[in-house]
């Protein structure tokens, strides 16, 4: 059964954002029914308190929903959700318009002033602040704010409220109201960008995939390009000659024979330097782009001495460790060791913020087992505790060698 805290860590970073973003609303909603409904209940006679509680729980009830599709349709999940904002500015109206009647029109006393008081001013901070998430140009929710600040003050002046505290309710309703809407446009524009964030973060690992494929074509077409123009030019020259019967003509075939000869080895050349990875420049690699990612890494381990064919595997499966953690995890910390004894090399890449970097059974870490099964290495990957991922690669050492680590 899958816990608070494994639910939580389960999640990428902005759908914690996210997560916290909606919870933080919900809150404000809590909030509002805590200090504003609840104590009405030890301050007025139970009849009104009960209303009071009602109308500040309905009221509550469509702020919720309404933060609910407003942050939906920020993220471009539905549309802009009008008639809920329409909606909660009624029930703010008509909830704010009550408080106060009652306050002025119904049982007197001082706890029921402060109650329906407490509940007016609430009620117009709460909904402007909501209804704020619904709408993008800072225009629109200063005006938002204003209006709620000046309806407040016309409502309360009209039903019998003194000049001054009415001008006090539109000061208080504008400051607050004001700081809800700041937090409301902040959290929107923070959620959006930690999505861009990520969004960015793996447009740069598939610009990385693309450019090596470029990168791959160019080096085939080089070595191509020129073979098979003169293989197509002899060929044709070779046809020529044949329908004469000029005996050229099967020095020509040779000749096309020695080119797709020495253009099969060239070929060959090219994959196998493109399969290959050198560990130094692997381990460099994977530390900068880390870094750059805002990954702290730590690169730990000497690569001089090792065989070609055990830097290639090793160097691999930096490139997919790395690449996983770029891709999939949430990591904050990366360590990348190497130790050199003399039996064998074990290569180990840990990180900590691990949601997905791989179960041990992906495509990815499948291959790297079939390329360490080349030099009769191991490859070993799964959780290492808490949040942490961890791959750890073996391979023997044919010959003996003394220990070398240093940390760089």
């Amino acid at each position: 059964m899958r816990g608070p805290v494994t639910w939580w860590r389960g999640k990428s970073t902005p759908a914690k954002v996210e997560t916290y973003t909606r919870w933080s609303f919900h809150f404000f909603v809590a909030i509002e029914i805590a200090t504003v409904g609840l104590p009405a209940l030890g301050q007025v006679e139970p009849g009104l308190a009960g209303r009071l509680v009602l109308m500040v729980c309905v009221h509550g009830g469509v702020c919720a929903v309404t933060a609910a599709r407003a942050l939906d349709w920020t993220r471009g999940r539905r549309e802009q959700p009008v008639r809920m904002l329409w909606t909660l500015g009624g029930v703010t109206a008509a909830v704010a318009v009550a408080a106060v009647w009652i306050g002025e029109h119904g049982p007197g006393g001082d706890e029921v002033d402060t109650a329906t008081g407490g509940l007016f001013a609430t009620v117009l901070v709460v909904g402007a602040g909501v209804m704020t998430l619904g709408v993008r140009r800072r225009r629109r929710a200063s005006t938002v704010v204003a209006g709620f600040a000046a309806g407040s003050g016309l409502v309360a002046f009209a039903l019998g409220v003194p000049a001054p505290a009415a001008l006090l309710t539109v000061v208080t309703v504008l400051i607050g109201a004001g700081l809800l809407a700041f937090t409301s446009a902040f959290s929107v524009w923070l959620l959006n960008t930690v999505y861009e964030l990520d969004e960015a973060r793996e447009t740069r690992a598939r610009l990385a995939v693309a450019e090596e494929r470029l990168r791959f074509g160019r080096d085939l077409h080089d070595v191509m390009g020129r073979n098979l123009a003169v293989i197509a030019l002899k060929s044709e020259l070779a046809v020529q000659l044949a329908r004469r019967g000029r005996p050229e003509a099967v020095e020509q075939m040779i000749e096309v024979q020695r080119i797709a000869q020495e253009s099969q080895r060239e070929v060959r050349d090219v994959v196998r330097g493109y399969r290959e990875a050198d560990l130094g420049a692997e381990l460099a690699g994977a530390q900068g782009v880390l870094t750059a990612a805002g990954i702290r890494c730590e690169v730990s381990g000497e690569t001089a001495g090792l065989p070609a064919e055990v830097q290639s595997a090793l160097g691999w499966v930096v490139r997919e460790a790395t690449t996983n953690v770029l891709r999939h995890g949430d990591a904050g910390r990366c360590t990348v060791a190497l130790s050199v004894t003399e039996e064998r090399v074990v290569l180990t890449v840990e990180n900590d913020g691990a949601r997905a970097t791989g179960g041990g059974g992906g495509s990815g870490l499948a291959g790297l087992r079939e390329r360490l099964t080349a030099v009769d290495g191991e490859l070993e990957a799964g959780s290492a505790g808490d949040d942490r991922f961890r791959v750890t690669a073996t391979v023997p050492l044919p010959t003996v060698r003394t220990v070398s680590e240093v940390t760089s």
